[in-house]
């Protein structure tokens, strides 16, 4: 694959600012809901071309838009196209696909039935793959986060990389959804994962050996200067679960602060990262909802257990959805001090609808913005104190935004 790499790097560094990335994507990644509503779509409410249906999408449909013609190409391409004979269903999921991608919308998707079931084993915290958030800045697949000890963490994938080619295929263009599906394979086996990173002149090769990938959504450590060390890697469905035993580790322990690790987060379901927010919160706003002119607040229903100890968080470019939610709440309240670097700006929601045929639809409802108020959509959260993380800290094992944060927690107390 002939790739001009000035080109790319340059047009990569335009758009950088404006990142539009599914998080809740991914066979082989965390791709995780900032919301948590579902409903069942009954097959009914889906007809392939009766003429109920086809009355129903005309009514109030722009004069310029004919459904006829639709109908059109779907005889076309079944009569016609010489590879067939042509797999309605694969043509049906197809014009769905395409009909939810004509929303220019990056968080919006419709997964087939083996993509909605390998998304939902996700959400389980269990699934194969490589173990690394991917997302989409304007034609390029991007990596938003490795998850700790992942296979594409050992094989030094690193939040940031832009994914231009899967083993032989240029893959500069391609959806989420294609890139997942090729680079999505059995445990044990490899795929070659070819990069743009920044800093480099030219593009790296780095062979991953998928793994089964089972995590833990919440780890923790008490080191032996009294922090107690929270690593949040997403929120699952048993983030609340584990994030309590480590609350009561703190309260029955002799605890001086609290260091939480969100770097490289990409979010998950709304509701357990506001359950952990009612870990320092009461019962104030954690995060509102805002849909047009309404807006709907969530509040924290938790006992605040933590409030009264020195928090930090640390949070980078990886942290995102559910993760920024937490951060902007407990920054907007003074609970917490952020270090680490600007978070990702993944501010809006998306409901997650089930159809019988097994498929699914995630699709963009709302905005959200934090507790005060603010939308960091595109944006992100700017951490407190500001410490880069850079790819020859990495190289040298060096750990800045770590050590600053200890520093914090040391000056609090």
């Amino acid at each position: 694959m002939n790739i001009n790499l000035k080109k790319l790097q340059k047009e990569i560094l335009r758009v950088r600012t404006l990142v539009f990335v599914i998080l809740a994507i991914a066979i082989f990644a965390l791709g995780w809901l900032a919301g948590s509503g579902t409903d069942q779509v009954s097959d009914d409410d889906i007809g392939q071309g009766d003429v109920t249906n086809q009355i129903r999408f005309y009514e109030g449909i722009e004069d310029d838009v004919s459904f006829q013609q639709f109908w059109q190409v779907w005889d076309l391409a079944r009569e016609l196209y010489l590879r067939g004979p042509v797999s309605e269903k694969d043509l049906f999921y197809g014009a769905i696909s395409g009909m939810i991608e004509g929303l220019e919308d990056p968080y919006s998707v419709f997964f087939d039935p083996e993509d909605a079931s390998s998304f939902n084993e996700e959400l389980d915290g269990e699934y194969s793959g490589i173990g690394a958030e991917i997302g989409k800045e304007e034609g390029y697949i991007v990596v938003v986060a490795p998850l700790s000890g992942s296979p594409a963490e050992a094989a030094g994938l690193l939040s940031g990389d832009y994914i231009v080619q899967v083993g032989d295929e240029d893959i500069i263009g391609a959806t989420v959804d294609y890139a997942v599906s090729i680079i999505r394979g059995e445990a044990g086996s490899e795929v070659i994962l070819t990069v743009v990173r920044n800093g480099f002149d030219n593009t790296i090769e780095i062979p991953i050996t998928r793994g089964d990938i089972e995590i833990n959504s919440v780890e923790w450590e008490l080191r032996d200067d009294g922090i107690m060390y929270i690593q949040l890697y997403m929120f699952n469905e048993d983030t609340t679960t584990l994030f309590r035993q480590a609350a009561q580790e703190i309260l029955t322990s002799d605890v001086d602060g609290i260091l939480l690790d969100m770097r490289n987060n990409p979010g998950g379901l709304l509701t357990e990262a506001i359950n952990v927010a009612g870990f320092w919160i009461d019962d104030d706003i954690v995060v509102q909802e805002r849909v047009g002119d309404e807006i709907e607040k969530y509040a924290a229903n938790g006992f605040a257990w933590l409030d009264e100890y020195p928090t930090v968080i640390l949070v980078d470019g990886g942290s995102a959805s559910g993760s920024e939610i937490l951060a902007g709440a407990l920054q907007d309240y003074g609970l917490a001090t952020l270090v680490g670097e600007q978070t990702y700006g993944k501010g809006s929601v998306q409901e997650y609808y089930e159809f019988d045929d097994g498929s699914a639809l995630k699709i963009t409802t709302a905005e959200w913005l934090t507790a005060l108020g603010r939308s960091i959509d595109k944006v992100g959260i700017t951490p407190d104190v500001v410490v880069e993380y850079t790819l020859d800290d990495y190289e040298a094992g060096l750990t800045p935004q770590f050590d600053a944060a200890l520093s914090e927690l040391q000056t609090a107390w």
